[in-house]
């Protein structure tokens, strides 16, 4: 009898358990907590590189525009043009960036060669080398400047998933004033150091 007697009162507090919805939100709470955190988190990440990538977008086109208004460009000049790329990332870190500019000349055939390049935290391109221009560039006997942006991209929070990203950007542009713009020097050495 003791035993029907237990199972008797087991089952009637279950009974009285079963309606009881004391708790209920704090456990949906519970549940939805981390995956709404995670969203949030994940969003400020994403609004972040996002706005990064349009920065280095602008770096490049800015540096690139700043560079075709000009016949010659000395060192004190590509210093200063080169420079205008920390005022165009702000409020993100320049030094987690690297820019390059660079003059690029076509031949009779459409080939490229790197008549001279200048860059900010980074290596130029060879002086001299040969550079393959996108098919529509591709014209003989032209000048174009090309601009190039990498920005290392560390996420504060998703670093553990993804580590650094290297945003690349690039702008390519005529000169406006003159055929060729008269570079820094005859050699990379003749650029600004960072």
């Amino acid at each position: 009898m003791t035993t029907a007697r237990a199972a008797f009162g087991i089952c009637s507090r279950l009974v009285r358990f079963a309606p009881n919805r004391d708790g209920v939100a704090a456990v949906e709470f519970a549940i939805v907590l981390p995956f709404m955190l995670t969203l949030y988190l994940g969003s400020v990440e994403l609004g972040d590189g996002l706005a990064i990538q349009f920065k280095t977008a602008y770096v490049a086109r800015t540096v690139t525009d700043l560079a075709s208004q000009y016949i010659t460009i000395d060192t004190s000049m590509m210093s200063s043009i080169l420079d205008a790329s920390s005022i165009v990332v702000t409020p993100y870190s320049p030094s987690n960036m690297v820019v390059t500019l660079s003059e690029i000349t076509t031949n009779s055939h459409g080939s490229g060669t790197i008549t001279w390049s200048c860059s900010l935290n980074g290596t130029p391109r060879t002086w001299g080398a040969s550079y393959t221009l996108p098919t529509n560039l591709q014209t003989p006997n032209i000048t174009v400047l090309f601009g190039e942006v990498t920005y290392s991209y560390t996420p504060a929070i998703g670093y553990v998933i993804t580590g650094t990203i290297n945003i690349y950007q690039n702008a390519y542009f005529y000169p406006r004033l003159t055929t060729t713009i008269g570079g820094p020097g005859t050699t990379s050495s003749s650029c600004p150091t960072s």
